[in-house]
């Protein structure tokens, strides 16, 4: 009988470990814990000015200058846009994770709406970026985005203005 109790606990340990994250995910999620300001978006892989409207909510415009805020522990945050008028200012809240590769290395960072009670309000839709570079400062993200016939790389560079304590 103590045998089968061994195995059994035995087995549930190694199921319950095989679902953590990555200790690279650790790190890569504890450096987003705090405020963030999104410093820039560029277009790249095509020429021109583009006029666009960034997750189906306010132009791109509205968001250089906008509070983003990381916390860890229940992949949760939000985004604050701070201009006034057509730029709707106010809190969207937010679920975020980020996916590792094969090889346990963070490639992925998205996020989809939540309400105040933090129920998903897209249907499960979100959004998803390649992570180009994480650090404790900065980060920068990208994603493709269809332009007519031509594809453009949208691309978000983020500047931490706060940690968590």
């Amino acid at each position: 009988m103590k045998n089968k109790l061994y195995i059994l606990l035995l087995t549930v340990s190694v199921i319950l470990g095989s679902c953590g994250l990555s200790k690279e995910n650790k790190d890569s999620r504890k450096s987003l814990d705090g405020t963030w300001q999104l410093t820039d978006i560029d277009y790249q892989n095509n020429e021109g000015y583009f006029k666009s409207v960034l997750f189906n909510d306010v132009s791109a415009k509205c968001f250089v200058g906008s509070e983003w805020f990381f916390r860890s522990n229940n992949s949760t945050g939000y985004y604050n846009i701070l201009k006034p008028g057509e730029c709707a200012p106010g809190q969207r809240n937010i679920r975020w994770s980020i996916q590792d590769d094969a090889n346990g290395n963070p490639t992925k960072f998205q996020f989809k709406f939540i309400d105040e009670k933090k129920n998903d309000i897209g249907g499960g839709y979100g959004y998803v970026f390649q992570i180009n570079s994480l650090s404790p400062q900065q980060m920068v993200v990208s994603a493709d985005a269809a332009v007519g016939s031509e594809t453009v790389t949208v691309v978000y560079s983020f500047t931490k203005t706060a940690s968590l304590r």
